[in-house]
């Protein structure tokens, strides 16, 4: 294993864990923002703009359990080192706008990170090892998992992990444009989420065969 896979875990390690986690493989959910643009834009007859950024951290939470409070969420965006920013949402530079950067509105406060990953390395098997040191901090309560839920590999590291959680009141959401079968969490359709990041509301579609 290279250098830099061993210099970021060091680094995830120091990290002040809190009590929500948000592990984003970054790459993925991009590339999910820019084929919902795209097909969006032919059925509404109209542009879509980049994501939002913080209204789609906000819906995550939300549909992860987290309620308006004082809360202080930690999120973890993964991506390969060639890529230097989530093209299809604003802000999405990782040095420039995202890492050691920070938000606060009414679910609390949003502390974000980035790491650049090696093609060598992995990023499937970097992902399931995110999650399973997310795991081992006793102070994470809410854990939200974005995956790229295509990736068969993945999911099946992911779920494999997630079964050796020995924290039983910890709340567990794993995020796929659809459902799941098994596993030891609960589900959400990530669609909706960018959806909403995307400005793309519900009533535009009445009419619509």
């Amino acid at each position: 294993m290279n250098y830099d896979f061993f210099r970021i875990f060091a680094s995830m390690n120091e990290m002040n864990w809190k009590e929500n986690i948000i592990i984003v493989d970054a790459d993925y959910v991009d590339g999910v923002a820019f084929n919902l643009i795209c097909n969006f834009e032919r059925m509404l007859g109209r542009r879509i703009p980049q994501a939002d950024m913080a209204r789609w951290l906000d819906c995550v939470a939300l549909d992860g359990g987290l309620r308006e409070g004082e809360h202080q969420t930690q999120v973890v965006f993964i991506h390969q080192k060639e890529h230097h920013q989530m093209a299809n949402f604003v802000p999405g530079n990782y040095a420039d706008d995202l890492t050691g950067k920070a938000f606060k509105d009414n679910l609390g406060e949003f502390l974000l990170s980035a790491y650049p990953i090696e093609a060598e390395v992995g990023g499937a098997d970097f992902f399931a090892d995110a999650v399973q040191m997310a795991c081992m901090q006793k102070e994470v309560k809410r854990l939200m998992l974005i995956p790229n839920a295509e990736d068969s590999y993945i999911i099946n590291k992911v779920r494999e992990t997630l079964r050796r959680n020995d924290e039983p009141e910890r709340q567990v959401t794993l995020f796929a444009m659809q459902p799941l079968a098994g596993g030891s969490f609960r589900q959400e359709i990530l669609g909706y989420s960018l959806m909403a990041a995307l400005g793309i509301r519900s009533d535009e579609f009445k009419g619509m065969s």
